[in-house]
Order: structure tokens, then sequence, then C-alpha cells
């Protein structure tokens, strides 16, 4: 069991005048792991409030995974990419790829996605997008191997090899 968060970048939902939809989505498929959804906020698109929650997850939340909706796109508010690149130590490109290469099958507008994926510490984030269709697209693509990915980053395995 991994513990996870949920970090939603809206400024209407930081305001309460939009609901965030996509983070449920993300609970429904975190429950199906079996996973723990330990953290939850919902945060303005501002890029110091991105990276300062980042890290406050990570360095004291002791979470193992964070998943971000939102802010991704092409917008003037869309800053989490670059405020998950300020705080991450490693990039793990091949997530945002894949989530990327099954969004396009659906829509042509997946290559406007900026999401990355990245580690700090022993904590993997991944950016998702604000559409709950979209958080659940991304996410089933990614689900599969995220276990392994997981038990390794956190040193639960050791072994990447399969016996």
């Amino acid at each position: 069991m991994f513990n996870v968060a949920i970090l939603t970048m809206s400024d209407k939902g930081a305001r309460g005048e939009r609901e965030d939809r996509s983070a449920g989505v993300i609970r429904e498929l975190m429950a199906q792991q079996g996973w723990t959804v330990a953290g939850y906020r919902v945060i303005p698109d501002d890029y110091d409030t991105i990276v300062e929650s980042l890290i406050d997850l990570v360095d004291r939340g002791q979470h193992d995974l964070i998943l971000t909706t939102g802010g991704t796109g092409f917008g003037p508010r869309d800053n989490t990419p670059e405020a998950t690149r300020a705080v991450i130590h490693r990039e793990a490109p091949g997530l945002a790829e894949a989530m990327r290469l099954e969004s396009l099958k659906k829509t042509n507008r997946a290559m406007l996605s900026r999401a990355v994926a990245g580690i700090r510490h022993r904590t993997l984030i991944i950016n998702l997008p604000g559409s709950p269709k979209g958080v659940r697209e991304c996410l089933e693509a990614v689900l599969p191997a995220l276990p392994h990915g997981l038990e390794i980053l956190t040193g639960r395995a050791v072994e990447c090899g399969k016996p």
C-alpha cells in the first residue's frame, strides 16, 4: 500500500467557485489499487504556491506519490509543470510520454499537454490534466507500472528484473 496526496491547481476551486471533480476520479482509482489518499489540497494556479505545496507535501507529508491535477496546458496561469520541475531532483519522462501517447489515441489536443513527472527524495510526482476524463485516461495509462516503480523508489523492492 502507498500513501498518496492529491494537489489540485485551480483558481476557481481554491475560491470555492468550482467543484474539484478530478480529485474524485483520482480517489476512485487509488482505492481500486488499495492505496490511501492521505493528503488533499486545492490551491490557486500560482507558481510560488504550487512550489511551496509540493515541497511541503514531499518533505513533511510522508507521501509516496503526489498526483497533481490542473495547470498543464497553455493558459497564462498554467504553472504546474514549471513548479514541478523546480522541486524535483530527477525527471521520469516515460510517465508523461505514456500519458500523452494514450491520450493522443482519443484526441489530438493531448499533444498540448505540458505535464511532467519526476522524483523528489523518495516521492514520485505526476502531473495530470484538469479534466476528470483526462485524469482517468492518463492515470489508467501509467497505473500498471506504478506499483513496481514506487516499490523501487521507496526501497520496498530492490530488484528490477522479473523472476
